[in-house]
């Protein structure tokens, strides 16, 4: 488990992912050579499994956010799973039960994109889509510190 000063690297991090080891040297009270290494640890024990930017889609076109609700048709599910895969607008894609499958997110620039997207999936599957709105909470991780239930 990571103890308090991972925490406090981790949720500085989760800020700005671009903190050098200065920055974080300051926040966690260690030298920067100490933030370097507990760094190192948390990745190979896979707590830390990357560093990222976060890229608006609008920026390139992409004006349209969707989930789609997947359930393949009986004996199609590793063949879905596959044509989800090599489909780059599908951004994120979550197995899960229940009567749908597959939960993904889906980028477009117009409906006749997402229209022609969902229909490579029509005679694998049953789809079920929802436009985004909005997004009133962004991916988050949950609390680092334990509560209460």
């Amino acid at each position: 488990m990571p103890d308090d000063i991972d925490r406090i690297l981790i949720n500085a991090l989760m800020e700005d992912s671009r903190l050098s080891l200065k920055a974080l040297s300051r926040a966690s009270g260690l030298s920067s050579p100490s933030v370097a290494e507990r760094l190192r640890r948390l990745e190979e024990r896979g707590v830390l499994t990357g560093y990222t930017v976060n890229v608006d889609p609008r920026s390139f076109g992409y004006m349209l956010q969707a989930i789609v609700r997947v359930r393949p048709l009986p004996g199609r599910m590793h063949a879905v799973e596959r044509l989800i895969q090599g489909i780059a607008e599908f951004t994120e894609c979550d197995k899960v039960t229940g009567e749908d499958c597959f939960v993904a997110r889906l980028n477009v620039r117009s409906m006749e994109q997402l229209d022609a997207i969902l229909d490579k999936l029509a005679d694998q599957a049953e789809t079920n889509t929802a436009i985004v709105k909005a997004s009133p909470v962004k991916r988050r991780l949950p609390p680092l510190i334990p509560t209460d239930p």
